[in-house]
């Protein structure tokens, strides 16, 4: 009986589940470390190189750092040699001289640094503006030119003869030669304004609040013509805030702000307008009075009384660019873009010959860049191929050049890598960066130049300086150095790839471990999310390669996933999220299951995930769409429902009219399917996602009797900062600890 009593304890125990490993105050001093400002540039050096070119195109600066030094460089154009900028042992000798305080030789902090050819340097210290003698290292201070700041109410003319301005809602001139007032229109009215624009965070205090006075006119080169817009308030409801955050005030603050939601008509209205400053008149056009989130834009030509005129349609799915001459009251059609879907990220730029439009458009099936004469009203393709212009980034009409960065053109390249190509007029193409890696360029303001920072997730950052013309290099700037974290036992992120819900597309993701990883142990997994459309999460360069490493330290292994339905890749494969974001997370699901049949260590038992706006809503949307996959999540900030969202974005995405697709998508409306743990948090003065839904969607989990935690910041908007960020990183970090790790989390832990 002993033996059997003995055998069946030992049977109770191996079903009895294993106790979780319990977290230390170094576990969480290991997180805090890889925090952004307590490694960057002091445990890993160089993760990216930003580069200051000289104003008289001489050179450039930059700083190079290691464990004990922060040494400034630079590269003169004659020489192309990397040296020390200043002989930094005297400089700091100089400064500490002239501070009256001691200064590091190698933690010197100095900016806005200027070359001369007289030998000196100039640069900022402490905000007081210095000039240094190279030769003598005599330092001396140089005064502040007190200039006048222009008034933000009124705007000069290019020949300096006239000023604009507004009175009692109406747009006036008034010469700067005979001080003549002239009154151009008349009509104008408290929230019927002309001379003025919408701002997207014009925020009014009080019941009975004004707007903020805002002023906006554009002069035609020529000084003959004006553009400006007349703006309509009159019928535009308002979404509002409680700031309870404020010491001196024992009753919360209201306010409210112009802001349209999905299938609105009660908008701001923008109606462009055009004054000819010759006759004084206001000329009329057929261009459309559109809301707040599809005004048109105007841009003055170089030809009298000539513009281009931009716009969308509400839905995003025709876009325009019209060339206006108002001389002979026409309008033309340049460049017209229509989709079944959407149009995102639509960009066009008028070339400094003011012959040529160039554009990207997707009507191939991906971005393209294509050029329309203004004359012939001709278009043609300059690029064609499957893969995707990111950005234009220099273009020279002299030479007939364009550059641009494009991912996914070369066969053995991941589809997110960028690299820098040149193409001429005649559709000739040159890549100027063949490493197979991610490429962040930057060009001198000539063109001649352009500085590279090249890696992967996985590569670390080198910085180079090439030549414009064939990509050659020529000065190795700096090398990311990451000894220190390497010697802590840090590896760098693992990418991954598999294949999509479609059962035909290749989609990538990446995942970290702990420093103390243990291939013998098994983690919860965390899904970092943010399947917004219109951006990419899967982790291209070198400089992300620290992102989610402090969580990753608490005991979780971290993924980051690009879907379908995100951008960046094919047209088609961004329209697999339109009017249907409420399964973008489906890939997600889909990558992690891969994980964990690929490696034992990964516990897909155990699945959190958390998002900030977007990110938000996926959180909320993953625990109630996919319950018993997804058990713990924290949602900050997030538009749990995007009827209640800011209008554009919902409409370029969820599609307009607003139909039955928002209902199903919205996770107010599906608040009775949670089951695992759920953190909502929100800031409370938060102008771009409304704090409303996640309220209203916390009413729902009430009345459905489900249990979930909430936190408001009283002070905070979109983006958390400060005191408060730290005190909501340490909630979301806890949570997951708690509820997923399941050990006991540690809150007084030291942060810096």
């Amino acid at each position: 009986m002993k033996h059997i009593s003995v055998l069946l304890l030992a049977l109770l125990w191996s079903l009895t589940p294993v106790q979780a490993q319990q977290l230390t105050k170094n576990d969480y001093k290991r997180a805090v470390g890889f925090m952004h400002d307590n490694f960057n540039n002091k445990t890993v050096f160089n993760l990216n190189t930003p580069v200051h070119w000289f104003k008289d195109n001489s050179g450039i600066w930059f700083v190079d750092y290691s464990k004990d030094k922060k040494t400034y460089k630079t590269v003169n154009f004659k020489t192309y040699k990397v040296v020390n900028l200043f002989n930094h042992d005297k400089l700091a000798k100089a400064l500490s001289q002239f501070a009256k305080k001691p200064v590091e030789a190698y933690a010197i902090s100095i900016s806005n640094i200027e070359s001369s050819k007289k030998g000196n340097l100039d640069f900022t210290f402490e905000e007081e503006k210095y000039r240094l003698n190279l030769r003598s290292y005599q330092i001396q201070n140089i005064e502040k030119k007190q200039e006048e700041a222009p008034d933000a109410f009124e705007k000069k003319s290019p020949d300096g003869k006239w000023i604009a301005y507004t009175e009692a809602y109406n747009l006036f001139i008034k010469s700067t030669e005979t001080n003549a007032v002239h009154q151009l229109s008349f009509d104008g009215k408290k929230g019927y304004e002309y001379g003025t624009y919408y701002g997207w965070y014009d925020t009014i205090e009080g019941e009975n609040g004004e707007r903020p006075k805002r002023f906006s006119v554009s002069w035609s080169p020529d000084s003959k013509w004006i553009s400006t817009n007349l703006v309509d308030f009159r019928n535009a409801e308002k979404m509002y805030l409680l700031d309870h955050s404020i010491d001196s005030l024992y009753r919360p603050k209201l306010l409210s702000y112009y802001r349209g939601s999905p299938g609105d008509t009660t908008m701001v209205k923008v109606t462009p307008t055009f004054f000819n400053v010759e006759t004084k008149k206001q000329v009329h056009s057929n261009l459309p009075t559109n809301t707040h989130i599809n005004a048109v834009s105007i841009q003055s030509l170089d030809k009298s009384g000539t513009f281009l005129a931009s716009y969308a349609e509400r839905g995003y799915k025709r876009e325009v660019v019209k060339h206006i001459d108002l001389n002979h009251g026409k309008e033309e059609t340049l460049i017209e873009e229509t989709s079944e879907t959407n149009i995102d990220n639509f960009w066009f730029k008028m070339l400094d010959d003011n012959q040529n439009i160039i554009f990207l458009s997707e009507r191939s099936g991906w971005r393209q860049l294509y050029m329309v004469n203004i004359q012939t009203k001709e278009t043609k393709a300059l690029t064609q191929g499957d893969y995707y212009i990111n950005s234009v980034v220099y273009t020279n009409t002299k030479n007939e050049e364009i550059y641009f960065l494009a991912s996914g053109k070369e066969a053995d390249s991941n589809p997110y890598h960028q690299k820098l190509y040149k193409v001429g007029y005649n559709g000739d193409v040159t890549n100027l960066t063949p490493e197979n890696t991610h490429h962040i360029v930057s060009f001198s303001k000539d063109g001649k130049y352009f500085v590279d920072n090249y890696s992967t997730i996985s590569i670390p950052t080198t910085s180079v300086l090439r030549d414009s013309k064939t990509g050659k290099i020529l000065a190795n700037l700096t090398r990311a150095d990451v000894s220190q974290a390497e010697d802590m036992g840090w590896r760098a992120p693992e990418p991954f790839s598999l294949m999509a819900k479609d059962g035909k597309t290749t989609i990538y993701g990446a995942f970290w471990k702990p420093t103390n990883f243990d291939a013998s142990k098994t983690y919860p997994i965390i899904d970092a999310t943010y399947t917004g459309p219109h951006t990419q999460r899967f982790p291209k360069s070198f400089n992300r390669a620290f992102d989610n490493q402090s969580l990753a330290e608490l005991g979780f292994i971290v993924v980051q996933i690009d879907g379908l339905g995100t951008a960046g890749r094919s047209k088609a494969f961004l329209n697999h999220s339109y009017k249907n974001m409420k399964n973008n997370l489906e890939d997600h699901v889909l990558a992690i299951k891969h994980l964990g049949k690929q490696y034992t260590w990964v516990d897909t038992n155990r699945v959190g995930i958390f998002g900030h706006s977007a990110g938000g809503y996926d959180t909320g949307r993953a625990l109630l769409a996919f319950p018993d996959f997804y058990k713990v999540g924290v949602a900050s900030a997030g538009d749990h429902d995007f009827r209640m969202e800011k209008a554009w974005w919902p409409e370029m995405y969820q599609g307009w009219p607003v139909d039955e697709t928002y209902e199903t998508a919205s996770n107010i409306t599906n608040a009775k399917n949670l089951k695992g743990k759920l953190l909502l948090v929100h800031g409370g003065i938060d102008e771009n996602v409304n704090p409303s839904a996640t309220f209203k969607f916390a009413e729902a989990l009430i009345k459905a009797n489900k249990d979930f935690d909430l936190l408001i910041l009283p002070n905070q908007r979109h983006g958390f900062t400060g005191i408060h960020r730290k005190y909501f990183i340490k909630k979301r970090w806890n949570y997951f600890v708690e509820h997923l790790l399941e050990a006991k989390p540690i809150w007084d832990f030291e942060w810096e």
